[in-house]
């Protein structure tokens, strides 16, 4: 009988431990981390359906890109590509694509999961700060402030023989001083 219990209690033990070591986890890298891998879950996924020619057709998309190539081949069927882009606020993914005569065609379709996913990590951000992220900071207008006041200088170092002069933003040269090497004659024929 206090084996059955004491193997119960070892059940429970670890499911603790388990959970305890999610809300670490969830603790260390936030929601980030959560909505970096539900990303990579979803492309891997749509790229997959992708390959299999398996997608919604009613979000397609088709951009005519004028294109001039020199000695470019025709293709009369569309290879596969990848790619995001962002337009007007929706989120298109790239199907795939051909070039024909003068024109570049790629196929697009709409990606509402990655724009959700976007926007709730957008909205993550924003929950870190007090303030709405269009009212401008006092640091950054101080930082600014003090950079149009405080004198910056510019010096440069010699390495070896020649011009040498310590420039002070603000400050005009009035005369540069040089040194001059005399040369004994003209340079060795080779």
């Amino acid at each position: 009988m206090k084996t059955k219990v004491f193997h119960k209690f070892q059940i429970v033990r670890r499911l603790f431990a388990i959970l305890m070591l999610l809300v670490f986890l969830l603790n260390a890298l936030g929601y980030y981390g959560i909505l970096m891998g539900l990303k990579l879950k979803h492309t891997k996924a749509l790229l997959a359906k992708f390959d299999e020619d398996d997608y919604a057709r009613d979000h397609e998309r088709i951009i005519k890109v004028p294109l001039t190539i020199p000695y470019a081949t025709d293709s009369k069927e569309y290879s596969r590509i990848d790619g995001e882009f962002e337009y007007q606020g929706e989120v298109y993914r790239m199907v795939k694509q051909k070039l024909q005569s003068d024109t570049l065609y790629i196929v697009c379709v709409k990606d509402f999961t990655s724009k959700a996913l976007k926007q709730s990590l957008a909205d993550y951000v924003k929950s870190f700060t007090d303030k709405p992220s269009n009212e401008k900071s006092q640091a950054k207008v101080l930082q600014n402030l003090i950079k149009d006041f405080m004198a910056a200088s510019t010096s440069l170092q010699a390495t070896n023989l020649g011009w040498n002069y310590v420039l002070l933003q603000g400050s005009v040269p009035s005369v540069f001083q040089s040194l001059c090497i005399p040369l004994s004659g003209p340079p060795p024929k080779a």
